[in-house]
């Protein structure tokens, strides 16, 4: 198993209403002052459309999407980049509005590591519609902070659908890093689905949402048997935690609570299921997927990914 961790900031904060300049300096202090008072943590995340300066919920326009909406790579990515090369901190900023070539608007989240190199970039696969009117992207997103993790990235309502979260721990993410922003009382199944997600995948979930005013806050770090280990109130917070990719191998191996392992039981019989809703295919064992045998005789350990 491995030994590594990943000590993480979440940070549950606001933007200044339609005011990007002003947000982007509020973002910037909060980062170096994160670096300042916790010099052990390695990754900072924020809430989705942070740096979007979005309005609260009855106070958003129609039309500030497409005044927020920035390229990417372009002069705004420079300013993240530059900002995580002067900290040498890995940066999920949330996410932006992303104007493609094409004209079209895509709620985009970026991963910059400590060189300042935007290393991914994944468009929200499931906006919120009807309320929502950004693009949908259409491909999942992982990468690797060398030696210590794999992530998944996924935004907001992404959670909602099983499929994400699937999809991303069998792209052998340990961790899914799940910017969002919710102002409505639905909240607490948002907080169900993390549990679920990361229970029934056996991966870290980091939800983080926006504090009040901007969305209803509830942010949450979930291990890989679908614990809580942090849960934050409505208002600015940060939560700071070390999560260890060794819990994902044993959990893997031996199951949550000991007792059960899904990926095991999907990689011994998944390939004789035929799934109506995937026009009947059937399902592949991951890469990374370990013989479920020698996990029961206690030399797997559940993952094979480098």
């Amino acid at each position: 198993m491995r030994t590594q961790t990943l000590t993480l900031a979440a940070l549950q904060t606001a933007p200044v209403p339609h005011d990007l300049e002003a947000t982007w300096q509020c973002y910037a202090d909060q980062i170096r002052a994160t670096r300042r008072l916790f010099p052990h943590v390695q990754l900072v995340v924020v809430p989705e459309l942070l740096l979007a300066a979005e309005a609260p919920l009855l106070a958003a326009t129609d039309e500030w999407m497409e005044k927020a909406a920035i390229t990417v790579p372009g002069p705004f990515t420079d300013r993240i980049c530059a900002l995580a090369a002067e900290t040498g901190l890995w940066l999920i900023p949330g996410s932006l509005f992303e104007r493609a070539d094409d004209g079209r608007v895509y709620n985009t989240a970026l991963a910059v590591s400590p060189e300042g190199e935007i290393v991914a970039t994944y468009r929200k696969i499931f906006p919120w519609q009807p309320y929502e009117t950004t693009t949908p992207g259409t491909a999942f997103t992982v990468f690797d902070i060398p030696g210590i993790a794999r992530v998944g990235l996924a935004i907001c309502y992404d959670g909602s659908f099983p499929e994400t979260a699937r999809q991303l721990a069998w792209l052998g993410a340990d961790i899914i890093i799940q910017p969002t922003l919710t102002t409505t009382r639905d909240r607490e199944m948002e907080l169900v689905m993390a549990r679920a997600n990361a229970w029934t995948n056996q991966v870290y979930v980091v939800n983080v949402n926006a504090a009040d005013p901007a969305g209803v806050g509830a942010s949450a770090i979930v291990d890989p048997e679908g614990v809580v280990r942090q849960q934050a109130g409505t208002g600015e917070e940060i939560l700071v935690d070390t999560l260890d990719t060794a819990l994902v191998d044993r959990v893997r191996a031996l199951g949550s609570n000991g007792l059960n392992r899904p990926w095991h039981q999907l990689t011994r019989y998944g390939s004789t299921l035929h799934l109506p809703a995937y026009q009947g295919g059937t399902f592949q064992p991951p890469a990374w997927a370990a013989d479920p045998g020698t996990a029961e005789e206690g030399t797997g350990a559940g993952r094979g990914v480098a």
